[in-house]
């Protein structure tokens, strides 16, 4: 518990500006240069560009090669969007479910339209059912 008081004490020992903060006098931070390299000599960033510039394969012009990438970027992402998404709801009645749903919703109607139960014990209607005699 002492060590913490002592540590406390020397935090308040510390000026305002000193306390979280480099012992440099500004926040930048010098990046090492190669040797050789002059101090004052930077290329700005679009001359950069036009020297190395990234290369997506749609052409050879940097500027054409951009628009390109991002007209075929554009284009696949809504095409799969779209299409997929109509594909998926234009998709058959997988397992035949919604027209299972609508038949039983018929079957219930006609039931309770000819006064007859729902549910019967007998899948088939035994009267029309030829059994094999009992022998």
């Amino acid at each position: 518990m002492a060590a913490l008081w002592r540590a406390l004490r020397a935090l308040r020992a510390l000026p305002a500006g000193a306390r979280g903060r480099s012992a440099a006098s500004s926040g930048a931070v010098a990046l090492p240069r190669p040797l050789g390299a002059d101090a004052h000599e930077e290329e700005p960033m679009l001359v950069a560009q036009k020297k190395n510039p990234d290369y997506h394969g749609f052409s050879a012009d940097p500027e054409a090669d951009v628009a390109n990438m991002r007209a075929a970027f554009l284009a696949g992402v809504s095409i799969a969007i779209v299409l997929g998404s109509v594909f998926v709801h234009y998709l058959p009645d997988y397992g035949l479910q919604q027209w299972a749903r609508r038949e039983a919703e018929f079957q219930v109607r006609e039931r309770e339209r000819r006064g007859l139960p729902l549910l019967t014990s007998n899948y088939y209607d035994p009267d029309r059912l030829s059994l094999p005699s009992s022998e």
